[in-house]
């Protein structure tokens, strides 16, 4: 049986300046400085979309003193990996069904 792809999840990343954070985040733990720099966005900005995929629980943070780092949540990002393998495998089992027109 097919399990569902997470919509929510994959609206979540469809934003470019969401989906470019979570990005550089697979790279590496950053603070919301160091994604200013990468992404050129404002502060307020990059903030409004860090809550959004802490909210989602693709992100996690961690205080440091004064700075806030935000780390990826690879399990997640694997889950929805998983879905779509799991899409594409249903999808070549299914390249040769044809259901007959009435």
């Amino acid at each position: 049986m097919l399990m569902s792809v997470d919509t929510d999840l994959i609206r979540v990343l469809a934003d470019p300046l969401r989906f470019q954070i979570v990005t550089l985040l697979a790279k590496e733990t950053l603070c919301t400085t160091h994604l200013v720099e990468e992404t050129g966005a404002k502060q307020t900005n990059l903030s409004n979309h860090l809550r959004v995929l802490r909210e989602a629980g693709i992100v996690d943070t961690e205080p440091c003193g004064r700075y806030t780092y935000y780390k990826l949540r690879p399990d997640v990002i694997a889950r929805l990996a998983d879905q779509f393998a799991e899409l594409a495998e249903s999808a070549r089992k299914a390249a040769d069904n044809k259901r007959a027109c009435p």
